[in-house]
């Protein structure tokens, strides 16, 4: 009816309690702890979410790089349960290689699977068990956000990519990330004005995933059934600048 106030469609109340506890972490180690916890109901609970990131990423990767080849070595950081992994394999890309802070979600990543090999490390403050200039593309995917994995791991993803390699990232632009949404663009564009990399592309998306409170849900967003937003972004690893001849 004309005027009918529109309550937006919300996650189930477990699945909502959980998130936003996930969300609320600050310590680390809580953090860390909390996902081992939730290993094993992860994949239910971003399903009842709807949670479309990791497809997303993919897709953007892809459509803006067709040219990225099948054997294409590839690192998904933050890889969770392989969410990332099982989006890439169905696309045929099958070198894969995961890391994430979590023993207990690489369990559930391993047994399905995806990966080549998997690796434990705290992202933001381990580096990257990886050599310089070993992946031909590296993604970061849904982790970047207020109270998982803090904006220092992102000289690493670009340390282990290739030059000329792509580096793909994610975070939601909810009202509670919004702070940590302007700290990440402050940490991407630092990068690109040193000349590390370029910005090959920054896709809002509206539905990322359903809200956990309807005040994460903008207003203009209470018609489209209580998703919130986010955003992805696509970089290009610079080549090496020859040096000068003395």
């Amino acid at each position: 009816m004309p005027g009918e106030a529109v309550t937006p469609r919300m996650a189930p109340e477990e699945v909502r309690a959980r998130v936003e506890a996930a969300h609320g972490l600050t310590d680390p180690a809580q953090t860390l702890h909390f996902y081992d916890r939730w290993a094993q109901d992860y994949d239910q609970d971003v399903a009842a979410l709807q949670y479309r990131a990791p497809r997303l990423a993919v897709d953007c990767l892809i459509n803006t790089c067709p040219g990225l080849a099948p054997e294409s070595l590839i690192l998904d950081v933050a890889c969770g349960t392989g969410l990332v992994a099982s989006q890439l394999q169905a696309r045929g890309f099958l070198q894969l290689h995961g890391v994430d802070g979590s023993p207990e979600m690489l369990k559930q990543a391993q047994a399905r699977g995806l990966y080549q090999k998997l690796s434990l490390c705290t992202l933001g403050q381990e580096p990257l068990p990886s050599p310089e200039g070993t992946f031909d593309a590296v993604l970061i995917v849904g982790a970047l956000s207020h109270g998982q994995v803090p904006c220092t791991v992102i000289p690493e993803l670009l340390r282990v990519t290739k030059p000329g390699g792509l580096v793909c990232l994610t975070t939601r632009t909810n009202p509670s990330n919004l702070p940590y949404k302007e700290a990440l663009e402050a940490s991407l564009d630092q990068l690109e004005r040193a000349g590390a990399w370029e910005c090959l592309v920054a896709q809002p998306v509206d539905h990322w995933e359903l809200a956990t409170s309807e005040r994460e849900v903008a207003p203009r967003a209470l018609a489209q059934d209580g998703f919130i937003s986010g955003i992805i972004y696509l970089y290009r690893k610079a080549h090496p600048q020859p040096s000068a001849d003395l």
